[in-house]
């Protein structure tokens, strides 16, 4: 079956990021730095590559700097315009024609299921796709292409998985699914935060989802669950009853930047990547590691 094309992306950046404190305090978590870009432009970034023409960004109070980030800057254009820094200059207009961006605000923070229902009328009964910014995935397809085509020839609802260690489980919702591709999963069953004994796999849903307007209704119907949150796990956990839902497991590398080791690690692993500071920060982590060995090794021989 051919599905419909798919345009528009829907990202929440509503939480208070409260794992990040005390940076988050007066900053949005999405803004914190990964090198030298906000963690909310890699995901825009991957959205406008994977055809995506319209988003739509769920914000809350205190999120100004988002919409800021992403408007015109005529001031700081015009000083780089009279100093002949045109890189600079050309770097700051792209982020402003980035997309073409919209905000609603959630109002109350009653999780991820509340935030998608507020898109109900930007989405307008099309397909859409939902990418979270503490979720950062890297690959050259990119991901959300793939999902995306593969939506438009099959014309069914899928999210994107990612294998994690038994014992962490219970800090992701999980699906139970019955393998019909190489990383393609039929999802008979999702299940938010289980214990570790009682998950039906260790594959765990991470932040990209291709959703169609069916989801409202059972949102508007879903009642507070983990955390006293509208969880989007569990309307789709009622929906898979009644529609065929897949699962796409990512190929890229991901990294949750949702919390203070995740960070870190992100920003390590995007650094080496780049060539004008992989060779100078090889060498330092590999001096700090020595000196942390030689340290220990001093402490234990007393």
């Amino acid at each position: 079956m051919e599905g419909c094309k798919l345009s528009k992306g829907v990202i929440p950046v509503a939480g208070f990021g409260t794992r990040l404190l005390p940076a988050t305090k007066a900053q949005p978590k999405e803004m914190l730095p990964l090198v030298d870009k906000p963690a909310i432009q890699y995901v825009v970034e991957e959205a406008t590559s994977s055809g995506i023409e319209s988003l739509l960004l769920i914000t809350g109070r205190g999120k100004r700097a988002i919409e800021d980030y992403f408007d015109y800057s005529i001031e700081l254009e015009e000083e780089l315009e009279s100093q002949d820094k045109k890189e600079l200059l050309h770097l700051v207009r792209q982020i402003g024609n980035m997309a073409q961006i919209f905000y609603v605000r959630q109002k109350l923070q009653r999780g991820l299921g509340d935030a998608i229902y507020c898109s109900r009328e930007f989405v307008n009964g099309s397909p859409f796709a939902v990418l979270l910014a503490d979720d950062i995935i890297e690959d050259e397809g990119p991901e959300l292409k793939q999902m995306i085509n593969l939506f438009e020839r099959t014309d069914e609802m899928m999210l994107a998985v990612h294998p994690v260690p038994p014992e962490s489980v219970s800090q992701w919702g999980v699906i139970k699914g019955e393998k019909i591709g190489e990383g393609l999963f039929q999802v008979t069953d999702l299940v938010e935060k289980p214990a570790p004994e009682e998950a039906p796999s260790n594959l765990a849903i991470v932040g990209r989802y291709i959703l169609k307007p069916t989801i409202f209704p059972v949102l508007a119907n879903t009642p507070p669950g983990k955390g006293g949150e509208i969880q989007l796990t569990d309307a789709l956990r009622t929906l898979v009853k009644e529609e065929r839902i897949l699962a796409w497991q990512i190929r890229g590398n991901y990294f949750g930047v949702g919390d203070k080791l995740g960070y870190l690690k992100a920003n390590i692993a995007l650094a080496l990547k780049r060539k004008e500071l992989s060779s100078q920060l090889r060498d330092f982590l590999q001096e700090i590691l020595s000196t942390t060995e030689e340290k220990r090794n001093h402490e234990e021989g007393d």
